[in-house]
Formats: structure tokens, C-alpha cells, sequence
């Protein structure tokens, strides 16, 4: 659960939606894209996760922004065009614009266009002297930058939310690959990742004692239901979490109470009891993990920071192929 893939529901149609739901539950494996977790109320149910106890990711991530963001900012560097992945309401990034000298643009990128627009404008007056160039995209497929007025040094992403860890890792290096050819020689990348912990640690974050995760999980079949004329029966599926060792991901999953048979728009889905219908991956890290498979798309790790528990980390990497 990352906030940073939140907003590419608003602008997804409906087409593309049930498209996908079809595509994702005809399979052998049942799965449906966690992007279209965060409807109005799935988004709501995300900020309620956040503030949980056992919700470490965001609060961990926002200390280590606090306590080492002027270290963060002089690894980057002066005059850049600072590029955010998944923008959202650009919260974090705040802290980041202010620590960084002669911040040449700022280019929020999200797939929201009402969202992304309103965030822009709200950063203009609260950034006069910075340049907002908003771009309406998927981040997860090649798209190209605006051009700031001003020069600039390089490109900086910054990817904050381990929303990374939500890409198998043959993904997470396609990412990586095209960040690098979106930046060039010399770009600059600041990157939040999950550390691997104690297993018990990281499934509490994804299963919580007052169930918010579970109901934010379920309201992707309410969503089905309502905007596909879908006609599941929430209450006979559950919420469930497993972390896989082996792969060193969270799995999440909605699983059938029972034999049962959904439709969706004259199409037909049957569920065996038991069968789950896999909604999210989270992958956690190693510093060195990670680092080797950026160094395949061409970055080399020039500093990190992590907070006193090693639970989280932000990763700065400079592209360094030519």
C-alpha cells in the first residue's frame, strides 16, 4: 500500500477498469491491480492505515526526511529539475523543495489531472519563485518531460513510499531503466525503500488489530460492484496476508469463504472455497539488494539514510552509464 499509486484511479475509465478486473480474474491465479484500490473511500481508508500504530512505512520514511534532508539535498545538488513520481498531494516533497538551492522547476507527475492541477496551484503561491510544471501521466511507461525555462544541471526523481516494492522485481528494474532514460547521464535519483525485518513487524502493517487494512482491502470488490455492475458478496470473502520469505514480499490477498459464483457485466467468475484473489505485492529490501539491481539500469548508490531501527531507507544513486 503505497499513497504514491493512489490517484491513478480518478482519470482510469471504465473500460480500462472492468478490462482489467476481467483479465485479472480469468487467470489460473485470480489477481486484481492494486492501483485500483483508492476510489474516494479507498483513499480515505489508506490515510486512516497511515496513522496507524502498526503502519511504520510513512511515519519512518517522514523522519528520515526530517532528520536528513539538508544531507539529501546537498548530495543533489543546486539548479536541478526535481521530477516526483506519483505526486499526489506532494506533502513530502515540500520539505525537499525548501532544502534544495536554486531548485530550477518542479515537475509533479501523476495520472490525476484534477488532483495534480489543484496541488500545483496551491504550490505556486506557496512557491512564487519556483517553477511548477504539472504532467499528467503513467509513470510506469515512457513519457517525456516539459522543458523548464530556465537551465538546468540534471534531472532529479525523487520516488518516495517503497511504492517501488509494489513491482515484481523483473518491473522494479524496467522502472529503474526508464527512469534513467528519462534523466540521462549524470541524473540523479532519490528513492524510499522497505527494509527487510521481522516478518511479524511487516505483516501487523498489512493486517491490523482494528481491521482498517482489511475493509480498505474488501472496498475494491464494493468498488467492482458499484462501478461495474459487479455483484460479489463482500462479506463472503476475507482479508488476508502472508509474507513469503523466499521472495521477501508481502503478499495480500481476498479470500472465498466458499464455493461461490460472481458476475460481472454478463461475465461469469467462479471461486472455490478457499481460492485467493491476489490484490498487492510489497517487496522489502536489502541496501545491497537494491543497489544491485539499480546498478544494472546504470545507478550507483552514493549515500543512504535509514532511521535508528533500520526498518526503512532513502537511497540516493546517480545514473552513471553513458
Amino acid at each position: 500500500m503505497n499513497y504514491s499509486l493512489s490517484h491513478n484511479d480518478s482519470k482510469s475509465t471504465s473500460q480500462e477498469f472492468l478490462n482489467d478486473v476481467v483479465s485479472g480474474l480469468s487467470g489460473p491465479r485470480k489477481k486484481l491491480k492494486c492501483k485500483y484500490f483508492y476510489d474516494e473511500r479507498g483513499s480515505a481508508l489508506f490515510d486512516q492505515i497511515c496513522d496507524l500504530d502498526e503502519y511504520y512505512l510513512t511515519r519512518t520514511e517522514q523522519w528520515i526526511m526530517e532528520h536528513y534532508i539538508d544531507e539529501m539535498a546537498q548530495q543533489i545538488g543546486s539548479g536541478v529539475a526535481l521530477v516526483e513520481f506519483g505526486s499526489g498531494s506532494s506533502v513530502k516533497t515540500r520539505t525537499l523543495i525548501e532544502a534544495l538551492d536554486t531548485l530550477a522547476a518542479y515537475i509533479p507527475v501523476d495520472i490525476s489531472e484534477d488532483h495534480l492541477l489543484k496541488t500545483a496551484e496551491s504550490l505556486r503561491v506557496r512557491y512564487p519563485n519556483v517553477e511548477i510544471l504539472p504532467l499528467v501521466a503513467d509513470f510506469t511507461v515512457e513519457f517525456q518531460l516539459p522543458r523548464p525555462s530556465h537551465p538546468t544541471s540534471r534531472v532529479a526523481v525523487y520516488f518516495p513510499g517503497s511504492t517501488i516494492g509494489n513491482f515484481p522485481p523483473s518491473e522494479a528494474s524496467r522502472m529503474l531503466s526508464l527512469i534513467a532514460r528519462l534523466q540521462g547521464v549524470n541524473g540523479s535519483l532519490l528513492i524510499g525503500i522497505d527494509l527487510q525485518k521481522d516478518p511479524s513487524i511487516i505483516e501487523a502493517a498489512y493486517d491490523d488489530a482494528e481491521n482498517v487494512t482489511a475493509e480498505f482491502n474488501l472496498n475494491l470488490l464494493h468498488r467492482i460492484n458499484k462501478e461495474l455492475g459487479g455483484d460479489f458478496e463482500v462479506s463472503q470473502f476475507r482479508h488476508h496476508v502472508k509474507y513469503d520469505p523466499e521472495n521477501g514480499r508481502v503478499e495480500m490477498y481476498l479470500t472465498s469463504l466458499c464455493d461461490q459464483t460472481v458476475n460481472i457485466q454478463g461475465r461469469t467468475f467462479l471461486f472455490a472455497a478457499g481460492e485467493g484473489v491476489l490484490t498487492e505485492y510489497s517487496h522489502k529490501y536489502t541496501i545491497d539488494g537494491f543497489t544491485t539491481m539499480a546498478g544494472a539500469a546504470g545507478f550507483g548508490l552514493r549515500k543512504f539514510w535509514t532511521d535508528p531501527d533500520r526498518q526503512f531507507a532513502v537511497l540516493h544513486l546517480v545514473n552513471d552509464q553513458d
